[in-house]
This record gives structure tokens, C-alpha cells and sequence, in this order.
């Protein structure tokens, strides 16, 4: 991504300035809320990129409770169903963003650098509560100039799903350590009908296990993974494929991802989040399972967070009306409203609680995670990097090279394509 910094039409003293004067009908009245005389309504656009109809029918509701209370506020929201970031950042670039608009973690770092987004620190108040969010997702949209460009709307962690039937059979407990799932894997593994462990091969699954020797997967934005401490930290992952031949893909057993691979009861136990929890309560109806935080590993508890964000688009002529949305979204009632139905969890620690997310059964371990839990970003070439993890990661994880050659070959390439950017 380029490094051009786009401009922004309104500034924030502006905006201050014109919020003194609301109600006196001046000029600058006007431009706060985008050049909307008193008495109209202003209209905020807001885009993201759907979800199943139950989401948006959560969503609809957020903001229908919003605008019943800002009833001078119009929110046209508008789903990109493909190419979202491409279609955003195309957007900005031309001076047609959104004013509101969803952002990935991963996605961030990049966007920040661009100048494209409003930091939001001068329009919190001390009612907004920012100590209430999870740190971890909260700093996943701090700039290096160490404002907050993005609050989180909802994350999830990973857990340890476990099929309760198969551990019983099997007279395994649940694994509290690494160690303890290898050789639980082992009492669990039928063959090739069911493999103790379902695994997915991605940095995106693996980002902690990977660091948990001490090694580090990017480092001064480049890649940085062949490191001999990340490899030892990742082999174990290959030889419960190759030499215990307790772990499996999705893809080697007819699955398209773990969750679907535990549904059909060809894994016994799974690495997954939230997400994986209507499906299996819908999809497989009978199925008993439970939710558990992960092994540790050298005795210290890790997980990977994935978490997204509202932003203001920095060109937005509507920065007054803009924040009240976002400040509703991710407030403590309208963050309830949107996580009320447990498809995504709320980034509040006081809406989890009020919900009851810290102790529900299957979510509690998920909640648990939020603190100690790793977010899946990490500079602004991170998607480079990935890409080249994941190609020789498989190929090790499959038997055909060994896993320090592959990640050697994958670190090479992705360095050599940020040099070239």
C-alpha cells in the first residue's frame, strides 16, 4: 500500500468549534454536521461487510435503537460483500469513503499509516468508559503515535473444543497443557476414521505456538520465522501429523474447516472460536461437546484474538454525527444489543459480564482469553508474510520438505517481496 497521505476536509477544532455554536444556526453548525441547515436530518454512511442474516438483523436493530434516539441522524448502511478492503481503500483514495466504517486488526497497522483515518481520542469523554475494553483490542487500533484510531465492536479467541462422548470412551481428561493434548491425541486417534486433533496449518491458527519459545514471527516488519525457536516451537505441530499420525487438515478428512471436521466427528478435539459455537449447536444439534482455554505451553497461557473495529473516515464531513454512531456501537448498550445473541463477544468486560459470557458454559473459556491473548496483527507487511508462511508451512506439515527448509525458503521469499514494495 502506498504511503500518500489523504487530507481531511474537516478538522477536529473545527468540529469543537462548531459544537459550541449548535443551536445559534452559524456556519460552522453546518459543516459539523456536513452541511445539513438545523432541522434536517444528517445522513452517516456506514459500511461493512454482512454477515449471516441473524447478525444483521442485530445490527438493524443497533442502529434502529440509535436513530430512535438521535432522531436528527440517518444511518445508510451498506454491505461490501467482496473485495472490502480493496473496495475501501479505493474509495479513500478517490474521496468517496464511507464516514463509518468496519476495519480488521490485521488490516490496520497499513490503513493507519496511510492518514486515512480520524484518531478519536479528542471526542472521548470520561462517560464513554475506555478502560472497560479489553486492553489487547483496544491497542490492536492504536497508531504509533499512540492514539486510537478504532474502537473494537466484538472479537473471539481460540479454545479447545472437545467431543465429551470421545474423551469419556476414551478415558481422557481435558488437556490443560501442550503435552498433555499429544498424548491425549494419541488415545483419541481411531485410525483414519477419527484423528485426535483437527488441525488448521496457518499462521493465523499458529501465530502463538509459534512465538512460544521465545522466537518472533515478524520483526522490524519483515518476516523473521526461520528462526530455529520458532521452528522447534512448530515441530511438535508437524510430528503429531507425521509421526504420532494423530492430526489431520479439514481437507484430508472431507472437511472444509475444523469446525465442520469436529461437527462430523472425524477430530476429537479442535482449535476454534466463537464462530464455531451456533455452528455446531445448529449444524449438529446432537452433538455434545465442550469449550475449554488452551494447553498451556512451558507453563504460560497463550490464545490468538481477532477483532474488528468501527473507524472515521479522516475526509468525513460529518465527524460530529459520525462519532455518536460510533460511540453507540461500541457503547455499553448498543456493544449489548449487537452481542446479545453470543455470535460475537463483546469487547466490554462489563457487557460480557452483564450477559453472562464470563460464566456461560461453552463462552467462559473464550472470555477467559481476552487478557493474556495475542492479536492477529503485527505491521503493515504482515499480509505478505502470512502468505509465504502458509504456502511452506503446509507443504512441511504434509511431509514434503523438511519444516526449517520450508520456512527458511517462505522468510526468504516474503523479505524479498517487502524489499521490492
Amino acid at each position: 500500500m502506498g504511503k500518500t497521505k489523504w487530507m481531511a476536509t474537516l478538522g477536529i477544532a473545527t468540529l469543537l468549534f462548531g459544537s459550541l455554536l449548535a443551536g445559534c444556526g452559524g456556519e460552522k453548525s453546518e459543516q459539523a454536521n456536513g452541511g445539513n441547515k438545523q432541522g434536517e436530518k444528517v445522513e452517516v454512511t456506514l459500511a461493512g461487510w454482512g454477515g449471516n442474516p441473524s447478525e444483521q438483523k442485530l445490527l438493524q436493530q443497533t442502529i434502529d435503537d440509535f436513530e430512535k434516539k438521535h432522531p436528527d441522524i440517518k444511518v445508510k448502511y451498506e454491505v461490501i460483500a467482496d473485495q472490502y478492503m480493496d473496495v475501501i481503500k479505493t474509495r479513500l483514495s478517490g474521496g468517496q469513503g464511507p464516514d463509518v466504517f468496519y476495519l480488521d486488526a490485521f488490516e490496520a497497522p497499513a490503513l493507519i499509516e496511510t492518514g486515512a483515518l480520524e484518531p478519536l481520542d479528542e471526542y472521548v469523554t470520561d462517560e464513554f468508559d475506555i478502560d472497560d475494553f479489553e486492553k489487547p483490542m483496544l491497542d490492536a487500533f492504536k497508531g504509533e503515535d499512540g492514539k486510537i484510531y478504532g474502537f473494537p465492536k466484538d472479537y473471539s479467541t481460540l479454545a479447545l473444543f472437545y467431543n465429551k462422548k470421545m474423551l469419556e470412551e476414551a478415558g481422557v481428561e481435558v488437556p490443560k497443557t501442550w503435552d498433555e493434548l499429544r498424548e491425549a491425541a494419541k488415545k483419541l486417534t481411531k485410525g483414519k476414521d477419527v484423528y485426535g486433533f483437527g488441525v488448521a496449518p496457518e499462521l493465523a491458527r499458529l501465530y502463538y505456538i509459534a512465538e512460544s519459545k521465545g522466537g518472533k514471527v515478524v520483526t522490524d516488519n519483515k518476516a523473521s520465522f526461520a528462526d530455529s525457536k520458532v521452528v522447534d516451537a512448530l515441530q511438535p505441530i508437524v510430528d503429531m501429523h507425521l509421526k504420532d499420525k494423530t492430526a489431520a487438515q479439514p481437507n484430508e478428512v472431507g472437511a472444509t474447516w475444523g469446525g465442520e471436521m469436529f461437527g462430523q466427528g472425524k477430530a476429537a478435539m479442535v482449535i476454534e472460536g466463537n464462530w464455531a459455537i451456533p455452528f455446531l449447536q445448529d449444524t449438529f444439534p446432537n452433538l455434545e461437546f465442550g469449550t475449554a482455554e488452551l494447553p498451556t505451553i512451558n507453563g504460560k497461557k497463550a490464545t490468538m484474538a481477532y477483532t474488528v473495529a468501527y473507524v472515521m473516515n479522516k475526509d468525513s464531513q460529518k465527524k460530529e454525527a459520525a462519532w455518536k454512531l460510533i460511540s453507540y456501537l461500541t457503547g455499553k448498550e448498543g456493544m449489548k444489543t449487537w452481542t446479545s445473541k453470543g455470535y460475537a463477544l463483546p469487547t466490554r468486560k462489563s457487557v460480557a459480564a452483564e450477559l453472562g459470557f464470563d460464566k456461560d458454559p461453552l463462552r467462559a473459556a473464550l472470555v477467559a482469553g481476552a487478557p493474556y491473548a495475542t492479536v492477529w496483527q503485527n505491521g503493515t507487511n504482515l499480509p505478505i508474510i502470512v502468505n509465504n508462511f502458509n504456502n511452506q508451512f503446509v507443504s512441511a506439515f504434509l511431509g514434503e520438505r523438511p519444516l526449517a527448509d520450508a520456512l527458511k525458503e517462505a522468510e526468504k521469499t516474503a523479505n524479498s517481496e517487502i524489499e521490492s514494495q
